[in-house]
């Protein structure tokens, strides 16, 4: 009976290993359904395949909606993965329909991306012409389309490394008393995951770790690590001297898998449960002492020195930046290359787009004006050709001039701060009609190709104001020196919002804000570092760090209340029951960026945390100086400024002037009935004596 117990239990095992993983296109960030217009129209899909996950024997699949008004058997839909063509059919009736493929480890390229394609051929009538720029002529990828991986445990061992890890984890640990390099090397370390395009990154202390998480960055330096969390660690380092140590292992657990399973013409996802075996990662930042630890700190953010090491250890006795480069080096003129554009060759008639996406904080200052340079080649236009040439920004048109035979373009535009935004999609659209009697034999005629090295964008003015804003950050702290201040009592509440802010810092085509970071109590005690350097603060509410900032819009250490001057009503009250992250942004003593947040409530981490996710959004406001948001995404922009009249302070007044604040329209509403009792209590005595008299 044993045996076959044992027997039993290996199968499961081996099974387990090679267990399937389903992860959809929206686990995978892609939330909508993505739309391909027009005739002839593409769409990518680029994924990371991290070592833990065997590609051989694992499936894509497809699903896809397209619009009710093709013609079904004439319209072609196309699937590529990498340059291979893998599938080519014709649209069914099905309302939904999907595609299934299975993947090779050739399907993989050299950095491990899984680049996935999809082209239409649509057709709606039986004119080519007619059907061109229709706009009933789309597919939807919808976004349960999934990719089933297998999880192999076979190498895991030899395949993951320092160099690779960081693309699979989900969590940063830190000390539950954690020191000022705990906090920088968790800030240090959730930039350097969001980097990997991490959707949810968890920040926990040791004690509040959930026991799903199995795969995460553990930072303390060796002496300060927990005994069972220190066994792990089996290179030692020296006093001076830093480590970084990949720990691996395997584990068997219970798990969920849900899968869409086809039921009469409908999907509809189906759960199992099973036992895998399943691998565990902890990667250690530590050092034999602080010294090393921040040598360690100091690696974590050299990108280079991360990308090279194949090792499960990295001992770093001397570190640098040299990936950084100077602070105040100019950036105002920027390629379409530096910014990620590429040169695509474009063919065809109609539409032909290409677009690049850029920050503000590309640049070296907020730009107030940004000359768009585009320089391209094109095929020359025959006799009763018609081309145009269009720049779109964030989804408006900006400009647009006509295509000749010359075949070069070389045009401009100059946009003004009202018409770019923190992040924008710059789209360059060319668009060819050919002559309408060929109409049906061109349409690969005509080709186009953006010169990326040539063209550029170009910050003509910096944006300078009297009053910061959060339009201007992160890119406010671009010049100078940065110093982060934390409250000590808040320290621990205070990491994941941390990382956030160093990673808006870095955040750009030129990462090179390496700021120090320091408690309120030390810079109390040294008020020079306020006019030296710019700052971040993050800091409890009645931290006395708070009175050195005069020039600060709210006086968050105080009680307050928001009004909107439109009709005089409460936006918001300062209260201590509720979770709230409150950010302010504001020029110092020297006319330095200074970053103030604070958070109330029993959750501060999360109130911290959305504070500074908060700030870092698509603002629709030019003016924005003072941001409240709660744990549950609500957000509050508001203008302050000393001649504002929507901010009051309720601890400037008296008691019974707060009393009749608070309960004046109770009063008058009790004194008015008051009054109609009077009126009606005499009416009806005057009415008695009236009676009395007549009889």
């Amino acid at each position: 009976m044993k045996r076959f117990f044992t027997f039993l239990a290996l199968i499961v095992l081996s099974t387990a290993s090679f267990a399937q993983s389903i992860i959809s296109f929206k686990a995978m960030g892609h939330n909508d359904d993505e739309p391909i217009f027009g005739m002839s129209g593409a769409t990518s899909f680029y994924f990371k395949i991290t070592p833990q996950y065997e590609i051989n024997g694992s499936k894509l699949v497809i699903f896809f909606e397209p619009s009710q008004a093709l013609i079904r058997d004439r319209s072609y839909i196309n699937l590529f993965v990498g340059t291979k063509p893998v599938y080519s059919g014709r649209l069914t009736k099905d309302s939904i329909q999907h595609i299934t493929i299975a993947l090779t480890k050739a399907d993989v390229s050299s950095d491990n991306f899984l680049k996935i394609q999809v082209k239409t051929l649509l057709t709606i009538t039986d004119d080519q012409c007619r059907d061109l720029d229709n706009p009933a002529m789309w597919v939807k990828i919808k976004n349960y389309s999934y990719l089933s991986l297998i999880k192999s445990n076979k190498n895991f061992f030899n395949n993951i490394n320092i160099s690779n890890c960081f693309d699979s984890k989900t969590a940063i640990v830190y000390n539950s008393n954690p020191s000022l390099h705990d906090l920088k090397a968790v800030a240090w370390a959730y930039a350097r995951l969001k980097k990997t395009q991490t959707r949810n990154i968890g920040v926990f202390e040791i004690s509040k770790l959930p026991d799903s998480v199995r795969n995460y960055i553990m930072v303390g330096s060796m002496p300060t690590l927990r005994d069972d969390k220190r066994a792990l660690v089996k290179v030692t380092p020296q006093t001076n001297q830093g480590l970084l140590y990949l720990h691996k292992a395997v584990t068997t657990v219970t798990d969920t898998i849900t899968r869409m399973v086809e039921n009469h013409g409908r999907f509809t996802p189906v759960k199992s449960v099973s036992l895998e075996a399943v691998p565990t990662e902890i990667l250690f930042v530590t050092g034999g002492d602080d010294a090393g630890y921040e040598k360690s700190i100091t690696a974590l953010g050299n990108m280079n020195v991360l990308n090279s090491t194949f090792g499960d250890y990295l001992l770093v006795n001397k570190a640098q930046n040299t990936f950084f480069k100077t602070i105040d080096e100019n950036r105002s003129k920027l390629s379409l290359k530096q910014i990620g554009g590429v040169s695509d060759f474009l063919s065809g008639i109609g539409s032909l787009k290409s677009a690049f996406n850029f920050k503000n904080s590309d640049f070296s200052f907020t730009p107030k004006e940004v000359e768009i340079r585009i320089v391209a080649n094109y095929s020359s236009l025959n006799p009763g050709d018609r081309g145009f040439f269009n720049i779109y920004l964030n989804g408006l048109l900006l400009s647009s001039e006509k295509l000749d035979a010359s075949g070069k373009l070389n045009t401009s535009v100059t946009i003004n701060r009202y018409q770019h935004h923190k992040y924008n999609t710059l789209e360059a659209e060319f668009r060819f009609y050919p002559n309408s009697g060929n109409c049906k034999n061109s349409f690969t005629n005509f080709f186009s190709e953006i010169d990326v090295d040539k063209s550029y964008l170009e910050s003509k003015n910096p944006f300078i104001t009297s009053d910061l804003s959060f339009y201007q950050y992160p890119e406010a702290f671009n010049s100078g020196t940065t110093r982060v201040v934390v409250s000590k009592p808040y320290a621990k509440y205070a990491a994941g919002a941390m990382g956030e802010i160093i990673y808006e810092l870095n955040n750009n085509i030129n990462a090179n804000n390496f700021p120090e970071f320091m408690y309120s109590d030390d810079v109390l005690a040294n008020p020079s570092e306020l006019k030296k350097n710019n700052i971040i603060a993050l800091l409890a509410k009645d931290d006395k760090l708070l009175n050195e900032f005069p020039d600060a819009p709210v006086k968050f250490n105080r009680n307050f209340r928001l009004y909107n001057t439109d009709n005089n009503t409460v936006v918001y009250s300062l209260s201590d029951t509720t979770s709230n992250g409150l950010a302010q942004i504001f020029y110092g003593r020297s006319n330095n960026a200074t970053l103030v947040l604070t958070a109330t409530g029993k959750h501060l981490s999360e109130a911290f945390l959305a504070a500074s996710k908060s700030i870092t959004e698509q603002l629709s406001t030019l003016s924005s100086n003072v941001c409240i948001s709660d744990v549950n995404n609500n957000k509050y922009l508001f203008n302050i400024n000393k001649s504002s009249e929507n901010l009051e302070y309720i601890d400037t007044k008296s008691a019974l002037t707060r009393f009749w604040d608070s309960y004046n329209l109770y009063i008058l509403l009790g004194i008015l009935v008051l009054i109609l009792l009077s009126f009606l209590y005499i009416r009806s005595k005057v009415q008695k004596s009236q009676e009395l008299f007549n009889d």
